[in-house]
């Protein structure tokens, strides 16, 4: 294997890692880095997708002990059930929407002019988010969300499916906006990215497995394991960081990353692709 190629699929996982659950968009960040790398072809597409694993599993870790709980209370417990029925209830309408639209979505929106503009419309939403009074938080954590709360904040990420847009940044401030607490909205987008990433990552990796092959195996490896410990890091830090700091920093930073995307892409410093 080719130690360039190596090094591309850590660059991309760190980058995988660092963006997928800050509000500022793992996609977009993967699009313009996989532009400057040259490494946007088909298969560095599914790439994209397969190292959210990575990314995934330090979720998982990181929420151990409330994972582990719930599944151990689920059979008896009634608030396991109805947690565990909430994150299903918010997966569902990705699922439908993304066999539905995914495709074509692919195929129309990945451009540097849709992407900017989500950069900076998400970031125009941040700041509207972080204004809003105290009085209008009705949920301040993830277990006492209602049915209803979920499926809200499901059709939110539904949002996501635009490039540029960021998953955990509508999810996020979709709850915020909602009546979920700052805390309340974070964890819940996390415990919800995981069915929803590794649904992602398995369906690319069937639906495209015709062009991947054994010898992809250590780039896919390498960028797993960087997307696994840049994630890590960056959500226990993300969780320390809300807990006395507002979202404002993450939408002026898109608002800027917005422009410079136009600017790259009207330039011509960059080769945009599909």
């Amino acid at each position: 294997m080719d130690i360039v190629l190596l090094v591309k699929a850590a660059i991309m996982g760190v980058v995988e890692g660092l963006t997928e659950f800050l509000p500022i968009s793992s996609t977009g960040h993967l699009i313009l880095a996989g532009a400057l790398l040259g490494f946007d072809d088909e298969k560095a597409k599914v790439f994209d997708i397969a190292i959210q694993t990575g990314a995934i599993l330090a979720v998982i870790i990181v929420y151990w002990q409330k994972i582990r709980s719930t599944l151990t209370a689920l059979p008896t417990e009634k608030s396991a059930q109805k947690f565990s029925l909430n994150v299903l209830i918010a997966f569902l309408p990705a699922v439908v929407l993304g066999l539905l639209f995914g495709k074509a979505i692919k195929a129309n929106l990945f451009t540097p002019a849709v992407v900017a503009t989500t950069f900076i419309l998400g970031g125009l939403v941040i700041l509207w988010a972080e204004k809003r009074p105290p009085s209008t938080v009705r949920v301040h954590e993830a277990d006492d969300m209602s049915w209803q709360d979920a499926l809200k904040v499901g059709l939110v990420q539904c949002l996501a499916m635009i490039p540029g847009t960021s998953r955990s940044g509508a999810t996020i401030i979709g709850g915020m906006l909602l009546g979920l607490s700052r805390k309340a909205a974070t964890d819940f987008s996390f415990y919800l990215a995981i069915p929803t990433l590794v649904g992602a990552g398995a369906y690319s990796l069937y639906k495209e497995r015709a062009l991947l092959s054994l010898a992809d195996l250590p780039m896919f490896s390498v960028g797993l394991l960087f997307s696994f410990m840049s994630a890590w890091l960056c959500v226990r830090w993300l969780l320390r960081y809300i807990s006395s700091h507002s979202f404002v920093p993450f939408a002026w930073y898109r608002i800027v990353f917005g422009v410079v995307v136009l600017v790259t892409a009207w330039s011509g410093a960059v080769k945009w692709v599909a």
